[in-house]
């Protein structure tokens, strides 16, 4: 009795320290990786890298992780104009299936998913901020972006008629959605008037209407969906043999 008392104590105290080498190892990888992503991505600040799954050993034997959440605070993407960045907002991505080097080097993942936000002062920079006629004695710009509501976007117009501003900015409901899997579109519902003048659709969609290229995301990864809310453009990004380094 006394024998398997002792052993029970040794299997627990081996398991006890099993699990605490196994957490200081993940700990580890989980830093390597970040200071791979870091580099392979060139990202001001370190990322976020959470690697799931226990025990993390027996991933790491079999060379393969089952699930690997990344975090990246703040990510300049390419707009598809060579020197025009745009930037991403809280990117988290969801990586399963991620086959790695023994040091980290390279890892890819079968598939992954995400969640980001664009601010839709980051979105307002490629609308038409300028004047720009519309009408003979018409100008009209952009000036404001925000939540419509209903997964819209509420795009805030100023226009000049005949030399005079108008006293107020016309409001327009606009729908957004995802072109090519790197483009958001966004697309007025109704078209407004300014001071009572009739315009032609086509000269009116120059203003309210626009396209922003979001390209260049992280391992290859793509647009989705994208919704209007409240603090910007949620985008939903997926992908897959998506690299994480290397």
């Amino acid at each position: 009795m006394r024998a398997l008392r002792i052993l029970l104590i040794l299997v627990v105290i081996l398991g006890g320290l099993f699990v605490i080498l196994d957490r200081v190892a993940v700990n580890f990888a989980e830093d390597e990786a970040a200071g791979k992503l870091k580099t392979s991505e060139n990202l001001s600040t370190t990322p976020d890298v959470a690697i799931k799954g226990f025990p993390f050993l027996t991933q790491l034997a079999a060379g393969s992780l089952d699930d690997v959440q990344v975090g990246i605070e703040d990510y300049e993407a390419a707009t598809g104009d060579g020197a025009q960045k745009i930037r991403i907002d809280g990117l988290q991505a969801d990586m399963k299936g991620v086959e790695f080097s023994g040091n980290f080097s390279s890892a890819t993942a079968s598939t992954a998913t995400g969640t980001a936000t664009v601010a839709y002062d980051e979105l307002l920079k490629t609308a038409k901020s300028e004047p720009t006629q519309v009408a003979p004695g018409v100008t009209a710009s952009i000036v404001g972006l925000s939540d419509g509501g209903n997964g819209k976007i509420k795009v805030e117009v100023e226009a000049t008629v005949l030399g005079t501003k108008l006293p107020n900015p016309v409001y327009v409901l606009s729908s957004v959605t995802v072109v090519d899997g790197d483009t958001v579109r966004v697309k007025a519902d109704t078209l407004p008037k300014f001071g009572g003048v009739e315009l032609a659709e086509s000269r009116i969609r120059e203003i309210t209407d626009f396209e922003q290229k979001i390209d260049g995301l992280p391992g290859g990864i793509r647009l989705d969906k994208v919704q209007a809310a409240k603090s910007g453009v949620e985008i939903t990004v997926k992908g897959s043999n998506v690299k994480l380094a290397g």
